[in-house]
């Protein structure tokens, strides 16, 4: 029963075809709005969340299917002690496909193990949130027309953001692409990032802690929230949650075709007042998601059916 865990369980080929299929739901939602007609979704957040799982229940529901949700870790028997492999085991039984967010790394992939139904991780703690990054690559596709020949600036939480580390992987494999790690030591990508993707396929990077300074080579610029969650010192946090702030003013030195992303929620990180401009796509983004979504479940229900 096959699984999404990681970004990299897609194939680059795979990764055109749900572009592909996402766009075609974009242009012909009619087409899809029986597609899951019988087929139910068991969204699990053991963490808070908004986009992520509305994103996956409207997706599911304008396919035509289903939602059993469960909210929270204390609204379910992982409240009781349950393991996430018995809860896998069990909700295998109502659903046909499980959506899983978890504060634990390695969570999804224990549920995938036990699961006998699709298994999709819409985030594992600090490690990596695929289905957010098919959002990302849908937006980068649409605003671009190409992952190939790209300066892309990632800003803010580097340590701890699972979307930066999910999107590193998946730009990884396309031509000529240059990453710029903007960060408060702190927070800079975990060396494993970097040895095991960065260096391992020679891309080219640098780290700097001035946003500035880099901001008129980017192509792509994504800012993401010093999270609160991740931290075990409260003084830590406050010291870093604005450390980069986007205004208008900052902008004026970027290019015209400037692409504007987050993964959200936004804190203080992008100013409200950047909304409005053209170059903005984060919320472009949230509804990106939703496609790209309704494109993975289309796939790994219609493998689970093969």
């Amino acid at each position: 029963m096959r699984s999404i865990i990681d970004i990299l369980d897609l194939s680059t080929t795979e990764l055109s075809e749900l572009i592909a299929t996402a766009q075609d739901i974009i242009a012909h939602p009619e087409t899809y709005s029986e597609a899951c007609k019988g087929k139910k979704l068991a969204t699990l957040f053991f963490e808070p969340s908004t986009r992520t799982r509305l994103s996956f229940e409207a997706a599911m529901y304008e396919l035509g299917g289903n939602v059993l949700s469960v909210t929270g870790a204390g609204t379910s028997s992982a409240a009781k002690g349950e393991s996430v492999a018995d809860t896998a085991k069990t909700v295998s039984c109502y659903a046909d496909i499980i959506a899983m967010r978890h504060p634990k790394e390695g969570a999804a992939l224990v549920a995938a193990n036990n699961a006998s139904i699709p298994v999709i991780n819409a985030g594992d703690g600090g490690h990596c949130h695929p289905t957010q990054t098919l959002a990302d690559l849908l937006t980068i596709y649409r605003e671009k027309g190409s992952f190939d020949n790209l300066t892309v600036g990632l800003c803010g939480d580097l340590k701890f953001g699972r979307t930066v580390h999910s999107l590193i992987n998946a730009l990884s494999r396309y031509h000529n692409i240059r990453f710029v790690l903007i960060s408060p030591e702190e927070l800079k990508l975990p060396s494993y990032v970097k040895n095991e993707t960065l260096k391992k396929y020679g891309l080219p990077y640098v780290q700097s802690t001035d946003l500035e300074e880099y901001l008129p080579q980017l192509d792509i610029l994504y800012m993401t929230r010093v999270q609160r969650e991740r931290f075990f010192n409260e003084e830590d946090y406050l010291r870093l949650k604005d450390c980069y702030i986007l205004t208008p003013d900052k902008l004026k030195k970027a290019k015209s075709d400037l692409c504007v992303m987050h993964p959200l929620p936004r804190v203080n990180e992008i100013s409200v007042a950047i909304d409005n401009d053209p170059r903005a796509c984060y919320f472009k983004q949230v509804l990106n998601g939703k496609y790209m979504r309704m494109a993975l479940i289309l796939k790994l229900l219609k493998e689970a059916q093969a």
